[in-house]
């Protein structure tokens, strides 16, 4: 069924976490691992996706890490899934024309077509601080 990727997964809880830290607060990669409970390679490669799409930025130096680019009202979880995957689809050939072998004489496109509408209509219109604050309610 539909599955969102692990590096996704990593990103979200990397970018909720330094969220929790505050906005100025510089985090390094291992103590995100370490308390969120990750691979710490996996999510430095995670990390790198985040910061090349501005959603985080770096510190070099010994007391260097990553903090939030840009305030958390400004943050949606579809800017994290871009950044880490692309752009989201349930199908192929809602993303390049051509991808299927049976585009013309599909019964679901419109439907399918209609749901990658809505996934993409729930992860524009979540901050991070609307999931934030559900998550604390």
């Amino acid at each position: 069924m539909l599955q969102v990727s692990r590096k996704f997964e990593y990103g979200l809880h990397a970018v909720s976490y330094l969220a929790t830290k505050g906005q100025d607060r510089v985090v390094t990669v291992k103590e995100m691992a370490d308390d969120i409970g990750f691979s710490q390679e996996f999510l430095s490669k995670a990390m790198q996706s985040l910061k090349k799409a501005g959603i985080t930025t770096s510190v070099q130096g010994v007391k260097g890490g990553y903090m939030l680019g840009r305030p958390t009202a400004q943050i949606t979880i579809a800017d994290i899934a871009v950044a880490i995957e692309g752009k989201p689809h349930i199908v192929h050939c809602g993303v390049k024309s051509g991808s299927c072998e049976i585009y013309s004489s599909c019964n679901h496109r419109n439907y399918m077509n209609r749901l990658q509408g809505k996934i993409h209509d729930l992860l524009t219109e979540t901050t991070i601080q609307v999931l934030l604050q559900e998550i604390t309610e």
